[in-house]
């Protein structure tokens, strides 16, 4: 049964789950952070809403592409994930932070697809800086 537990296959699909499911409830967290509902949006064709949150997800899933990388255990690459997650939440309120002519958020809602663009490269931009201290 050992051999089981640690064949590829197994550990891959053990990998892929976590993360799926750590996007779920990370994107969650963002929906609740941010002032608009974005899927609705998304239903709707605000393509700054979309843009903004598929970089969320290509983040989201790109640290966690690097917590796979760097470690061999299920708890050690959550726990990478979960704090590469934390360093993205933070990025998106320093990103709020450094626009105070303007509310991303609603600028976002209002489908700017400028303020949608420049979201979605930061958060991917940023998940390889971050992705790049996972160890």
């Amino acid at each position: 049964m050992k051999d089981f537990w640690e064949s590829s296959m197994v550990i891959h699909s053990a990998n892929f789950s976590v993360a799926i499911l750590c996007t779920f409830v990370f994107l969650a967290i963002f929906e609740l952070v941010t002032e608009y509902n974005n899927w609705e949006e998304i239903k709707n064709g605000n393509m700054a809403v979309a843009m903004a949150t598929g970089g969320k997800i290509f983040g989201i899933l790109n640290i966690f592409r690097f917590s796979i990388t760097h470690n061999d255990t299920l708890f050690v690459m959550v726990g990478w994930g979960c704090f590469g997650f934390l360093l993205l939440l933070t990025a998106y309120y320093i990103f709020e932070f450094l626009t105070p002519t303007f509310n991303v958020d609603e600028q976002i809602a209002n489908d700017n697809r400028a303020v949608g663009f420049i979201s979605m490269v930061i958060s991917v931009g940023l998940s390889y800086v971050i992705g790049a201290g996972i160890i």
